[in-house]
């Protein structure tokens, strides 16, 4: 069998790992336009700020490949998929055959319609690449702006603050609203600034202004101009759906996935940042870019290439991250409220920076919320992702802070047990 995987985020590790699980012959190629190997993309904030070296960003050793007999294009940009032929072509002119094909090709940096955002001094953040570039110039800045309102404009600005770089975010509505309530929101926004950062939250982007030279000066708000050297664009992220579309692959907002992983096309698998694959907890189909989700996705695939014929539970909207010391999490739906019917159960505890916030549809947790005390997280999340009955001794003990794994089904403790 001729496995080819196009992209070499984490979810090309899930596929390797789970072809290898059915099939330890066939050849695997991986192709990708990056020049290096599969690293770990949430650590490239660290390597801006000079926490961590090039070298502790890989998410396998060298060895991992070769033990796997994997090889690898690095550099390769695959231009057009003929599923009729079974062939990609690459840029050069190559012409790759494949059996069974993934396609991992993640996203790309949304760039915004902004007077001004063409030229110099404009920056993105999602690859090594992009943090290299950064690299070069995070000595000869004293002012950056970072557009944007998710994880990546937050680490983008982490990594230039880490350097004693004076740092503005501008967001349009709030901070992390995919995963954070506005209560959560404020507390990790009072605690980033109580670290250096500056925050203009509900400001519309209206220009990128510059110098006559072309360089930066800053950015035109509707409250206001922020000073600039740099600006980092961080508005969000698009699959890179363009091969599929090309190849004629059914798309939606991501390359469409069955349970199995697998496209339109029966040769043809799709994981990561890139597949509209189903949501564990709505039975819906989505586009989930997270990496946990990114991971397991490709796994499934790599199987079901092999012939496992396994079918793919659901991903998970899931978010965790520590902000200067301060640990979130949030777990599955966790925005839903009393209007939507669902049940809340909310602690606050601002003094101490904790906050607790439970989500139960029909007696069961959908969602949680954890900012400061993120102990218990695992335990929340496997009521969440097993969708267990509690009744209310066992609701109260969840809203108590005591999500204790006596309060699981006996039938699932036995069968971890028959199971280690």
């Amino acid at each position: 069998m001729n496995y080819v995987i196009v992209g070499n985020g984490v979810s090309a590790i899930g596929a390797i790992e789970g072809i290898r699980s059915r099939d330890r012959d066939g050849r695997i190629l991986v192709i990708s336009d990056e020049q290096v190997p599969t690293y770990g993309r949430p650590l490239i904030s660290y390597y801006l700020a000079d926490k961590i070296k090039l070298e502790t960003l890989p998410f396998r050793t060298e060895e991992f490949y070769r033990d796997n007999g994997v090889d690898m294009k690095l550099g390769a940009r695959v231009v057009v998929v003929n599923p009729a032929e079974r062939t990609l072509e690459l840029q050069d002119g190559e012409v790759v055959k494949y059996d069974k094909l993934l396609l991992a090709t993640g996203g790309s940096p949304l760039q915004p319609k902004i007077p001004g955002i063409e030229g110099k001094g404009i920056h993105n953040f999602t690859t090594v690449a992009h943090a290299e570039s950064l690299r070069e110039i995070v000595d000869k800045v004293k002012r950056v702006a970072v557009i944007g309102a998710g994880l990546i404009a937050l680490k983008a600005a982490e990594g230039f603050a880490e350097k004693g770089i004076e740092v503005s975010i501008i967001v349009r509505s709030r901070i992390m609203r995919a995963y954070f309530d506005e209560t959560a929101g404020d507390m990790i926004v009072s605690h980033l600034e109580r670290n250096g950062l500056h925050f203009y939250q509900g400001a519309e982007t209206k220009a990128i202004l510059r110098n006559e030279d072309g360089s930066v000066r800053g950015v035109e708000t509707d409250r206001g101009e922020v000073p600039a050297d740099v600006v980092v664009i961080a508005a969000g992220v698009r699959p890179n759906m363009g091969l599929a579309i090309a190849g004629g692959i059914e798309t939606g907002a991501g390359v469409r996935v069955d349970d199995f992983m697998c496209t339109s096309d029966s040769n043809i698998f799709a994981a990561g940042d890139v597949a509209e694959a189903k949501d564990m907890l709505t039975g819906e189909y989505t586009v989930r870019p997270i990496w946990p989700n990114a991971y397991t996705q490709g796994r499934y695939a790599g199987q079901n290439m092999a012939g496992a014929n396994a079918p793919y539970s659901g991903g998970l909207s899931m978010n965790s991250v520590t902000y200067y010391g301060l640990p979130t999490i949030s777990v599955g739906n966790s925005e839903e409220n009393e209007a939507t019917g669902h049940e809340v159960a909310v602690h606050l505890d601002r003094e101490n920076s904790v906050y607790r916030k439970l989500v139960f549809k029909d007696d069961v947790l959908v969602g949680c919320v954890l900012i400061g005390d993120i102990d218990a997280a695992g335990f929340y999340t496997s009521f969440i992702k097993n969708g267990f009955q509690l009744d209310e001794e066992g609701k109260k003990r969840l809203m108590d802070g005591d999500p204790s794994p006596s309060l699981w089904p006996e039938e699932f403790i036995e069968a971890m047990l028959n199971n280690p």
